[in-house]
């Protein structure tokens, strides 16, 4: 990807200045894990079982523990060590546990984590189309991201998106121990896992709503959790649950910022509740598809 810098009458090619170090790709991303992943910082540098994890991370969100790895070598298989550290993380729990109440100062208990929400982030300033395509599965819990740095203090840094042809890893697991280890753990959801059981309509109604909520603004990103499915653009915009009769929605804007003339939200601030925000609609038809669009805009 290029970048320019525009001036008023020409525009200028951004040169890209290299990292020196993998370390300084590590403090960056520790420095702003928050705004960068949405993520929270637990430990840098956790040594377990004589194995280093460059950072561990907690996901508040899918409650669930991240382990971040910032890669140099281009050569290495990212799936190989992504399973290895699944698979650490899985057979010591308590320890995962204690290092964060101990950084965090919380009292975080085995089952208040979600661990088959557990995965792995690779970051690097570009991966092989190996790598690419070893991680090319749509359940497989392995994330990767190309960082770069360039003058005038820019950062670039792009997910490596599965393609629409992913196919899942679950043929894998028949002939790989480690991985058919892990996946009987750990779950990666898609909406298709949210489809199951429900009717041609309600599915009809989910696809309405995804595509108008899509064409609300550029890169809005689709990422399906365990209990609902998240509309993002560098946060969460409106989170959709898809019910048997309906589909549940949730606004992510703080009580007190909606415009709703129509008062079809709920004030669910003080209620629990699965998505983001304090908003929440039950949609059952498409009867408001324009208006309910007007207030989802408004969280962009």
């Amino acid at each position: 990807m290029k970048l320019y810098h525009k001036n008023k009458e020409s525009i200028a090619l951004l040169k890209e200045v290299p990292f020196k170090l993998e370390k300084d790709i590590q403090n960056l991303f520790e420095s702003q894990l928050k705004e960068l992943l949405g993520l929270n910082l637990v430990k840098s540098e956790f040594t377990i079982k004589n194995r280093r994890i460059d950072t561990l991370a907690f996901d508040a969100q899918s409650k669930a523990f991240i382990i971040i790895e910032y890669k140099r070598s281009k050569n290495n298989s990212v799936v190989d060590q992504g399973f290895t550290y699944l698979n650490l993380m899985l057979e010591n729990k308590a320890d995962f546990i204690i290092e964060y109440n101990e950084s965090c100062k919380a009292t975080l208990q085995r089952k208040d984590v979600d661990w088959s929400q557990t995965r792995v982030i690779f970051v690097s300033t570009s991966f092989t189309e190996n790598q690419k395509l070893a991680t090319n599965f749509k359940d497989i819990a392995i994330e990767l991201y190309e960082v770069k740095q360039y003058e005038n203090e820019i950062i670039a840094i792009n997910p490596i998106k599965k393609t629409s042809a992913a196919t899942s890893i679950k043929p894998l697991t028949e002939t790989d121990d480690a991985i058919s280890k892990v996946s009987k753990e750990i779950k990666v959801y898609t909406e298709e896992d949210h489809m199951i059981n429900k009717t041609e309509y309600i599915f009809e109604l989910y696809e309405t709503f995804k595509e108008a909520i899509l064409n609300l603004s550029d890169n809005i990103e689709v990422e399906a959790k365990k209990d609902y499915i998240a509309f993002k653009k560098n946060s969460n915009i409106v989170d959709i649950t898809v019910q048997r009769k309906g589909l549940k929605m949730w606004i992510n804007l703080k009580k007190g910022n909606l415009d709703d003339t129509k008062g079809l939200t709920r004030d669910v601030s003080e209620t629990g509740h699965w998505g983001n925000g304090d908003y929440e609609l039950i949609i059952t038809d498409t009867s408001n598809l324009e208006y309910i669009m007007s207030l989802v805009k408004q969280a962009l």
